[in-house]
């Protein structure tokens, strides 16, 4: 019987696990994991398909944990003043408040200075079009709270219903520190009030330490300068701090996982060794997309994956059919136009940077790229799929 023609491309499945917990051996649960998944549904490996655990699962069978004491301690010793301003954070119960409830912990008083209309990762305290109602220039004006409140009185998240303005402030209250409440987008603007220095941003955060040094404050952290080391017996992430923490209890933060790169190669060779088959391997956290509703922008983590097998380096190399089919080929249909097209898929060059003929396709890194459909496949909710297996995604027309 002649075989038939291959109609699927790239399939991205959820794989249900087992609950993980502290001290898990999670190389042998993801490998088991898949494999039980694959003889139940009847699907085999392939190479380079991808296996793609969430930083969740990881960071949890580190035991990689900190409680809002230890967060407290590190800043107490790291910053050496009563005041500390905390600048730039993003809007989020999940992500920055318990790390916020650590640092009140640790100081006398907070100037909490807020980036307006939004933060960093677009979750709005204000509309741009109520700011350019009122006559604010956002890169200039500072608001203090009270006019912040006069000019747009109270203004909830639209998909949480929360004041952070508000909620944050209370919060800071309720550690037994003060908190005074600004509103300006100029890293230096917090020295009018204090000389020493959290910048919570996440990916400008060196650009504002660098900017924020220069003009003379006498101490800066970032958020991946708080727990780069265990306290009193904690969690940590030598590379990251508190950036990619995610809230575990209300006194308690999970942590972004530490270095993990043996684990994506322990989940390779595993699968070699059961299958044949040499996949790739990789940790994901958040993707990186924004949402055209709300303006968010997903990736409130330092990096998409902080761990991936060799073969996920690099960005994708691909022609644009598109392109192919109504320039190169306009004039061809049918079959013809399929070998053609086809043809020129095969031959290639292994760099198409600059090319008419790759025009348009996705100049991101590939683990960016695959780890935002993971994200997207695995959701953030009760799905129970912290695995996620990605096949045919380095297929092509000719495959």
């Amino acid at each position: 019987m002649e075989k038939k023609e291959r109609r699927i491309g790239t399939v991205s499945r959820g794989i249900r696990c087992p609950i993980i917990r502290e001290g898990d051996d999670l190389a042998t649960i993801v490998t088991d994991s898949v494999l039980e998944a694959a003889e139940i549904d009847g699907f085999s490996l392939n190479d380079r398909d991808v296996i793609s655990m969430t930083e969740s699962i990881v960071a949890r069978a580190q035991g990689n944990y900190a409680s809002v004491q230890d967060i407290a301690a590190d800043v107490k010793a790291k910053l050496g003043s009563d005041t500390v301003g905390v600048i730039f954070p993003i809007l989020s119960r999940n992500r920055f408040a318990v790390c916020l409830r650590g640092i009140a912990m640790g100081v006398k008083k907070v100037i909490l200075m807020l980036s307006y209309p939004s933060d960093e990762v677009g979750n709005e305290l204000v509309s741009i079009d109520m700011i350019d109602e009122k006559g604010i220039n956002p890169y200039t004006d500072i608001l203090s709270l009270e006019r912040y409140r006069n000019l747009f009185g109270e203004n909830k998240h639209e998909f949480t219903g929360v004041d952070y303005v508000a909620y944050y402030g209370d919060l800071i209250r309720a550690c037994g520190a003060e908190v005074e409440i600004i509103f300006a987008n100029q890293a230096k603007s917090i020295l009018h009030y204090t000389d020493y220095v959290i910048n919570c941003d996440i990916h400008t955060r060196a650009r504002t330490k660098k900017i924020l040094k220069a003009a003379g404050a006498k101490v800066v952290l970032s958020l991946d300068d708080i727990l780069t080391s265990p306290v009193n017996g904690s969690g940590c992430n030598e590379r990251y701090g508190l950036l990619g923490s995610n809230k575990s209890t209300e006194d308690k933060i999970k942590l972004f996982p530490r270095e993990c790169k043996d684990l994506v190669l322990d989940i390779q060779k595993r699968i070699l060794q059961k299958t044949g088959k040499h996949v790739e391997v990789m940790v994901y956290g958040d993707g990186a997309f924004k949402d055209p509703q709300g303006k968010i922008w997903e990736l409130a983590d330092p990096v998409v994956s902080p761990a991936f097998t060799d073969g996920l380096i690099g960005t994708p190399n691909e022609l644009k059919l598109k392109y192919l089919a109504d320039n190169e080929f306009k004039d061809l249909s049918g079959d013809e136009l399929k070998v053609a097209i086809s043809n020129s898929i095969r031959s290639k060059q292994n760099n198409l940077v600059g090319s008419m003929a790759s025009q348009g396709t996705t100049p991101r890194q590939l683990t960016d790229l695959i780890g935002s459909l993971c994200d997207l496949t695995s959701g953030s909710g009760d799905k129970g799929t912290p695995v996620v297996l990605v096949q045919g995604y380095f297929d092509n027309y000719t495959n």
